[in-house]
């Protein structure tokens, strides 16, 4: 297993353990001195697309990155909440189907697809979060596919009662038009459009991370096609020139990216490569797209692991405003 891999999702357990639970209405954990144990013999990632068994003890904390069919059934009739955290490449989304579901509503079961990550009480994309990315289950199954709009979703289970449970299939299938992107431990270079639409879109790296932007292309480029376009170079500091549309970089200390400390704010239209990286040490990296609608914005990045050497000097440590 990739070294780097094991190291971010001991860092998303640490934070998991931290919420006591979670935290969408209607959930919480109840553990016992027995549901107390580390949160290290809980993570587990499968090598290989199979159908597999989710152990109730060794996967209650499931963070999966495979296709493949997965089941469930309770071993007793505690009220134990437990989540698979599911993640694809940054441009597919990921398709649920529920085979079967037997999950009795009357002593409190409850089985809920997310469309997209909760984790201490913060959801992402917390942007575009609406109650309709929420689908919750009990006694039924859902009938139809459940799609995500990203290349993160979840699925939060409660099932008190021995030998009930439920059986999912997993598919990744291709995003077109992918706006906001979850990177866990992934290096290499990734753009964030806004196809010309109003809204914002993001890119998450659950790590500290190296960013430097090799083309910027916001707030210059208008929707019709121009015949001249000037390069500005790389213009900083965009809000607080009161600018419209801008690229955010910088990082959170949870999933919820509109409360990231922002490093800079930049815009203009610029193909030079020759910039020197950010880094940022943070829980989070972030990149955060804001668009007016107006223009075509674009933003390309080169992401990488932050070397430890560089975490004391980095160009934003979160939370140190708070010291």
């Amino acid at each position: 297993m990739n070294m780097r891999f094991i190291f971010y999702v001991v860092a998303f357990v640490f934070a998991w353990n931290g919420s006591n639970g979670l935290m969408l209405p209607g959930w919480r954990a109840q553990r016992g001195p027995a549901q107390a144990m580390s949160w290290f013999s809980r993570v587990r990632r499968y090598p290989l697309p199979s159908h597999r068994i989710i152990d109730p003890i060794e996967d209650c904390f499931l963070v999966t990155s495979e296709e493949g069919e997965l089941f469930f059934k309770s071993p007793s009739d505690e009220p134990i909440v437990c989540g698979i955290y599911m993640i694809a490449d940054p441009d597919k989304r990921i398709q649920v189907i529920f085979n079967y579901l037997d999950v009795p509503c009357e002593n409190g079961g409850l089985v809920a697809w997310v469309d997209g990550w909760e984790l201490n009480g913060q959801v992402w994309p917390a942007d575009a979060w609406d109650d309709d990315r929420v689908v919750e289950s009990c006694d039924k199954r859902p009938q139809r596919k459940l799609v995500s709009k990203q290349n993160a979703a979840l699925v939060q289970y409660r099932v008190p009662a021995r030998g009930k449970g439920f059986a999912i299939t997993i598919r990744h299938i291709r995003n077109p038009r992918p706006c906001n992107l979850m990177l866990f431990g992934s290096d290499g270079v990734y753009t964030l459009r806004n196809h010309g639409e109003t809204g914002n879109c993001s890119l998450l790296a659950v790590s500290p991370a190296t960013v430097r932007v090799l083309d910027l292309d916001v707030g210059q480029t208008v929707k019709r096609n121009s015949l001249l376009e000037v390069e500005t170079g790389t213009i900083h500091h965009c809000t607080k020139r009161g600018l419209h549309d801008y690229v955010d970089i910088g990082g959170a200390s949870g999933l919820d990216h509109t409360k990231m400390e922002v490093y800079d704010s930049l815009c203009g239209l610029d193909s030079n490569e020759a910039r020197r990286s950010m880094y940022i040490a943070c829980e989070d990296t972030v990149v955060r797209l804001v668009s007016s609608g107006r223009y075509q914005n674009s933003v390309t990045l080169a992401f990488s692991a932050l070397p430890l050497e560089h975490i004391e000097h980095a160009d934003l440590i979160c939370g140190m405003n708070d010291i």
